[in-house]
């Protein structure tokens, strides 16, 4: 992320944790930038991390579907083939 966080954002950040304002503000943008991945790059991500912890695939699918359903900003439900499609093109 390139832009600074919202200071609104960091100054509540700074008011509920008691963060320094700076480490609040890396926070706020670590988080942003986070959420601002798109689907296919989080598909992607966590189908790489669920296989190097020996998952099948058949799980993989059903729980990043779950995952995306449950992100703040939800992602569009795709269907396992979709899934797939993403991964391995």
């Amino acid at each position: 992320m390139t832009e600074s966080p919202p200071p609104d954002l960091v100054r509540h950040v700074v008011g509920t944790t008691g963060l320094p304002p700076a480490v609040a503000a890396r926070v706020v943008a670590d988080v942003i930038g986070y959420f601002g991945e798109t689907a296919e790059a989080y598909v992607r991500r966590r189908h790489a991390e669920l296989r190097r912890k020996q998952y099948r695939n058949a799980q993989i699918w059903s729980a990043l579907a779950a995952e995306l359903a449950a992100r703040p900003v939800a992602a569009p439900e795709l269907s396992e083939r979709q899934l797939r499609r993403i991964v391995y093109g």
